[in-house]
């Protein structure tokens, strides 16, 4: 009962995450789930819960998705899955998740120390950022940060950013729930939690769109990036 009550609030707090920045959900789900389960638990838990919430996502900001943002990070990232679901079942994730939170601790500090002007990255950086989200995402159920990190490199606005993550975020998550599902990686149990946590989950969602239409870029991308930064933090000390 502990857990599902814990699961509860953890996937309140991820939506609000979500529903705040447009991603991050699962960057603070996990490191808050493998304190009370497996990591191979938590990891197909998150990308279930992660599809709800973009679902949501993906109606609000249907008028912000380009598909010729969106393809190339999708495109990419499916070889990822299929390498991401093989290292879940073989590898141990401890070290891929404190490399991804010096990286993203690395970037923080970058970018909130110096302000560099969008460089626009070619769609070729697309592909690349797509392909190392799947892989993170279906081994450690944290795939954000290459995208992200593309996506604010760009001098797209706020809610095509937005658009961009949620609409990669809903249909790569689908495809990573279906490797999951016929490799084993989901259960019985996942499922009963999912459950138990849907609601919540959807409440913290609308609650951080809510919030995410009063901000303006500037605020929106600190709040990424030091949002980034105690995500990082926290993936190197779990």
């Amino acid at each position: 009962m502990t857990v599902y009550l814990l699961s509860c609030l953890i996937f309140l707090l991820a939506g609000l995450i979500q529903g705040l920045t447009g991603f991050g959900g699962g960057l603070v789900a996990i490191p808050l789930l493998c304190l009370i389960m497996d990591v191979k638990e938590a990891v197909p838990l998150s990308i279930l819960s992660g599809l709800a919430i973009t679902t949501v996502m993906a109606w609000e900001l249907r008028h912000a998705m380009d598909r010729r943002k969106i393809l190339p990070m999708l495109i990419g990232s499916l070889p990822g899955i299929f390498a991401g679901a093989f290292l879940l079942k073989a590898a141990d994730p401890l070290l891929i998740n404190r490399l991804i939170g010096v990286l993203l601790i690395a970037i923080s500090v970058i970018n909130l120390t110096f302000k560099p002007r969008p460089i626009n990255p070619s769609t070729l950086w697309g592909y690349i950022a797509g392909f190392f989200s799947g892989t993170i995402s279906a081994s450690v159920g944290a795939g954000g940060p290459p995208v992200i990190i593309y996506t604010t490199l760009t001098d797209w606005k706020k809610d095509e950013i937005k658009g961009a993550l949620t609409g990669f975020f809903l249909l790569n998550g689908y495809a990573t729930a279906a490797v999951h599902a016929a490799t084993g990686i989901i259960t019985r149990i996942t499922w009963s939690v999912f459950a138990a946590t849907l609601v919540f989950i959807l409440i913290g969602t609308y609650l951080g769109s809510a919030i995410s239409g009063r901000i303006n870029r500037r605020t929106y991308l600190l709040v990424v990036y030091i949002l980034l930064m105690g995500l990082g933090i926290l993936m190197l000390i779990r």
